[in-house]
């Protein structure tokens, strides 16, 4: 791993703290970001990509780094969480994602940043890296999701090997004649404006992926995925971005790491990940091979999973006496 020394996991979560700054940035005429910095306003930077695309962040992803030593930069994507409007699709395009966080950097005045994201925030991280690669530091990458069809199609019908019970619900909320396009039957649903109609078809779907998120059944993971702003923005975002191709060429993500590859990297990957599959890490780990590949081997995707947990504070404590 490019020079980042080993130390000690640690096993807890730092302590709860609250923002040092909370702010709201416009993008444009429609959309507002919320974001926060917490931590050491001298320390080094860091920035946290959500997941989903869509799921918004939350106060305990704070705890994930060393506030002594580390600036943390968290916000929620646009029409995410906090960000407003809650859902928006119009203008919503990982472009315009990648721009945001620019925008979001040059406005905190930060020259370069460590890169943390897991599931879509590991997509984010990728694209905004290979895009911008000179204003990064390194990559924290967890539950690792390239966005290709063959994983995208895995979500909608390959999980059901795994979980027959739980996709069985989330297929049958719509009518049989259309299961066999799960992706346009929910989106038609999600997309209406009816919330008679879009929020039961955004929590089918978020229970959903929360049920398949962690090894063990887990009533926290449920109950986060079960919230309506959660809900809404996760399913609504990611059945758009799903049916795009989330608006980037076909394997860009695999094809331009080469931009990144002289940046330090650690992927902490869930081996029993169902919701994003450890192949994808592997093709990610052959396309970068200095990258530091961690397999978990007994846990699923979830990012507060112990053994998931305690590999991604271990780099950052690694990145933070690295300095870099």
């Amino acid at each position: 791993m490019n020079d980042l020394s080993v130390t000690a996991p640690r096993a807890d979560l730092y302590p709860d703290i609250e923002p040092l700054a909370v702010g709201r940035l416009p993008l444009d005429a429609r959309h507002t970001m919320y974001w926060e910095v917490s931590g050491n306003p001298e320390g080094l930077p860091v920035v946290f990509l959500h997941g989903g695309p869509g799921a918004g962040a939350s106060a305990a992803h704070r705890r994930l780094f060393d506030p002594e030593r580390y600036r943390i930069v968290i916000f929620d994507q646009r029409g995410a969480g906090r960000s407003t409007p809650l859902g928006e699709l119009t203008d919503n395009t990982t472009p315009h994602l990648i721009a945001d966080i620019e925008a979001l950097r040059e406005h905190l005045g930060i020259e370069r940043w460590v890169v943390f994201g897991g599931s879509w925030g590991s997509t984010l991280a990728l694209a905004y890296g290979e895009a911008h690669p000179e204003r990064c530091l390194g990559f924290v990458l967890r539950g690792i999701f390239l966005c290709r069809r063959i994983e995208i199609d895995w979500f909608l019908y390959g999980m059901r090997h795994v979980f027959p019970e739980i996709w069985a619900r989330f297929a049958g909320f719509v009518p049989e004649a259309e299961r066999a396009d799960l992706l346009t039957a929910y989106r038609r649903r999600l997309e209406n404006p009816d919330p008679a109609i879009h929020l039961p078809a955004a929590r089918q779907w978020s229970r959903y992926e929360g049920a398949c998120s962690t090894l063990l059944p887990s009533d926290d993971v449920m109950k986060h995925f079960g919230g309506d702003v959660v809900a809404l923005g996760l399913a609504r975002i990611e059945a758009h971005y799903f049916a795009n191709d989330i608006f980037l060429p076909d394997n860009s993500l695999l094809n331009d790491v080469g931009r990144i590859r002289h940046l330090p990297c650690v992927i902490v990957q869930g081996r029993y990940d169902m919701v994003c599959p450890a192949m994808s890490a592997l093709d990610l780990k052959t396309a970068w091979p200095e990258a530091e590949l961690v397999m978990i081997p007994d846990a699923g995707h979830s990012a507060w999973e112990p053994g998931i947990r305690i590999q991604l504070m271990a780099a950052t404590e690694r990145f933070k006496e690295s300095g870099r």
